[in-house]
This record gives structure tokens, C-alpha cells and sequence, in this order.
């Protein structure tokens, strides 16, 4: 009895071993393709780059253009998978070949992201991180380190601190042009007050204000100047001159001699002519000389074409005639001393001199004349101009 059961336990045994033989020789024996892809940490494909797997055999493959490997014929079983670049491990994990495995993922993880889960029907061991040794083929192979790990300055402060000083700059250099303006726009103010102030008002001393009139009654008036504001008796005022600005153009100065350039003197005008050289004897003796002087206030206008027209009246108030009364105007184009001079003869009494010349340009004695001269629009722009009244005496 005792030798029949030991027979079963043995015909037991075998049948169990045969079993387990089985199930495990198929496994064994079946091969399995591995394919897929490899990222880097941009989502990239990563060309040529080593993928192995490592267990009962080894197996190798190279990835192509679009990061795609393919291992054939692999035995099932338990592989170290791994991804080299060089002599570099990017990636490292533990897989389960059971099956047939298509479009496999493998994305190389940043150094501050943890590595991606396998699929689901894979199992993996965790990968190390950047700072630990990865053994390789029973010899160590120290992972390369990132900027943050070894404790250097990362890219990304660097460009933020970049970034930081060339917006910095850029706004000194929008400050610096906006102060160039404003320095501009005051030097072309003091060159040439009319450019803000177009008023010219004249006084009765003689001298000229430029200005803005911002209040005025039958008494006073307030004027802005470049030196403030300013109360003017209205009765000290002798005219009021509304200038209008063209754009005058600026004379070209070679460059040879720009270091060397001077404005033009300032022309001689002609000094009336008297009977004495004494004011004395000339007071005394006024009646034996002519003697123009202007009578009134010289009026300003300007006609529909932009061109301005100055009107007058000159009497001669001595006792001979004047021949050839004229009236120099002397312009002043800018604050530099830069001048122009302009002459009209008056429109007088007509006299025939002893050779043959003709003129209407004679006073006699208490007589009066007037002057009109024309200023043309092409004439530019000035900031004032004074008169000469100047004659002959032929008799």
C-alpha cells in the first residue's frame, strides 16, 4: 500500500513539472518586435540615438530622422531598457517583453521633470535622477548635470536679467532723445522768438517787445515774453505788428569754409544829408535845409497774396527842397545779425533837373509825400527792421 502511494506522488510530481515546462518553454522560446519612438525634453525627435535592451540577450537599435526604432526578434522576457547619446544614458527603465510591442514612447525628461509612466501595459522601474550614478554595464556612468543642479546660473535668469537691461536702456535712450527735443525746441525759440510769439508790439521809446497778449483793456495790457509776463500802459504803445512765420531756408555754407564763416556785417546806411554838420546850426538854420521826417505811424498789412505792404507819409519840414526822398529799410531775419535792406522812393512832386533827368521823387518846402513798399511772400520771415529817410539837395 505504502509503495502504491509513493508511485502516485511520484506520477504527481512529474505531472506538475511537466506542466510548468509547459507554459514556460512557449514564453521562452516565442519572439517578440519592439518599436517606437524617442522625444526629447521639447517633444522632438531625437536623432541617432542608441536604444538597447539588456537581459538573457542584448539588443540594439539606432533611432532615424523622425526618432523611430525597431528591435526584431526579441525573446520574451525582462529587459533593462536604456537610450544612449554617445557614451551618455538619457534614459534607463525595466521592460516586460509578453508581447508584440508597437509605437512605444520614450521622451527624454528635463532635468527638473520627473521622468514620464510607461504605458500601461509595461511595467518600469523608476529612472535616476540627473545627480545619481547610473551603473552601465557593471562599470559607473555618471549622468551629465544641469546648470541648476551643479548650482551655476540657469539660462532662463540669465535671459531675464538680459532682458531687464535692455529694457532699462531703452527707456534712458527714450528719456535722453526726449530731452534732445525739448533742448532743440528751445534753441530755435531763442534764435527766433516769433516762432512761439508772434506779436511785435513797439513803444513809444523806441523799443520792441515780443509776445503773447493774454489780457487787454482800454489801459493796460499783459503780454508773455521769454522773460515773463509784462503791464504795458496802452498809451505807450505805438503799434501792435501780428507776424506770420514762414519757414525760412537756411544758407549754405561750404564745408570747407564752415569753421571760418561770419554772418555779413550789418550794412552803412546813407545819413541823411544837412546844410550844417552842427545840430545847433542845423536847429537854427533848419529853414535853409531840407529836412524829411516822418509824419505818423508806418501801417503794416498784408494783401490776399501773403505779400507785405508798409504805407507812410514823409514832410519835409525844412526850407529847401528835398530831390530823391527815399526810405532804407533794414529787415532782421534772425538773432544772429543776419539783415536785409529794402528801398522805396516816395511818390512826390515832379522836378526837371539841368540834365534832362526827371523826377517824382521831390519835396518842396512843407510838402508832403507818400511811401508804400511791397515785401514779397518769398522774402522770409523777420523779427523787426528800422528806417533811414534819406535825400539829395540840388538846390
Amino acid at each position: 500500500m505504502r509503495s502504491q502511494l509513493s508511485f502516485y506522488g511520484r506520477v504527481v510530481c512529474s505531472l506538475a513539472v511537466l506542466l510548468l515546462l509547459g507554459h514556460s518553454v512557449p514564453l521562452a522560446a516565442t519572439k517578440f518586435n519592439v518599436s517606437g519612438k524617442v522625444f526629447d525634453p521639447d517633444g522632438k525627435p531625437m536623432n541617432k540615438v542608441t536604444v538597447t535592451l539588456s537581459g538573457e540577450k542584448s539588443y540594439k537599435d539606432k533611432t532615424n530622422k523622425k526618432g523611430s526604432f525597431k528591435i526584431k526578434k526579441v525573446i520574451g522576457g525582462e529587459y533593462s531598457l536604456k537610450v544612449f547619446k554617445g557614451d551618455d544614458v538619457l534614459y534607463k527603465e525595466t521592460l516586460f517583453v509578453t508581447k508584440k510591442i508597437n509605437d512605444y514612447e520614450i521622451k527624454i525628461a528635463a532635468a527638473s521633470s520627473e521622468t514620464p509612466a510607461p504605458s500601461p501595459d509595461v511595467a518600469s522601474t523608476s529612472v535616476p535622477s540627473v545627480s545619481e550614478t547610473v551603473q552601465a554595464g557593471g562599470s559607473s556612468v555618471l549622468v551629465p548635470q544641469t546648470a541648476e543642479a551643479t548650482g551655476a546660473t540657469s539660462n532662463d535668469f540669465i535671459l531675464n536679467e538680459l532682458n531687464f537691461e535692455i529694457k532699462k536702456l531703452t527707456a534712458e535712450f527714450k528719456h535722453l532723445t526726449r530731452e534732445m527735443d525739448d533742448l532743440k525746441a528751445l534753441s530755435k525759440m531763442w534764435i527766433n522768438p516769433l516762432t512761439i510769439y508772434s506779436k511785435e508790439i513797439i513803444l513809444k521809446n523806441g523799443s520792441t517787445v515780443f509776445g503773447k497778449i493774454v489780457y487787454q483793456d482800454d489801459k493796460s495790457l499783459k503780454v508773455e515774453t521769454l522773460v515773463g509776463y509784462l503791464i504795458i500802459k496802452r498809451d505807450e504803445v505805438v503799434r501792435i505788428v501780428d507776424n506770420v512765420i514762414t519757414e525760412d531756408q537756411q544758407e549754405y555754407v561750404p564745408e570747407q569754409i564752415r569753421e571760418s564763416y561770419a554772418p555779413p556785417p550789418m550794412p552803412k546806411l546813407t545819413v541823411p544829408k544837412y546844410t550844417s554838420s552842427s545840430v545847433s546850426n542845423r536847429d537854427i538854420g533848419q529853414k535853409f535845409s531840407a529836412n524829411c521826417v516822418l509824419m505818423g505811424n508806418i501801417s503794416e498789412k498784408k494783401d490776399s497774396q501773403g505779400n507785405i505792404v508798409f504805407n507812410g507819409e514823409i514832410k519835409n519840414i525844412g526850407g529847401r527842397r528835398a530831390d530823391f526822398v527815399k526810405m532804407d529799410f533794414v529787415f532782421r531775419k534772425n538773432w544772429s545779425g543776419e539783415t536785409r535792406t529794402l528801398t522805396t522812393f516816395i511818390a512826390g512832386s515832379y522836378n526837371t533837373f539841368d540834365s534832362g533827368i526827371v523826377s517824382d521823387a521831390s519835396l518842396l518846402p512843407g510838402a508832403l509825400g507818400k511811401f508804400e513798399l511791397y515785401v514779397p511772400q518769398d522774402f522770409g520771415s523777420f523779427i523787426g527792421y528800422s528806417y533811414v529817410i534819406d535825400w539829395e539837395e540840388y538846390q
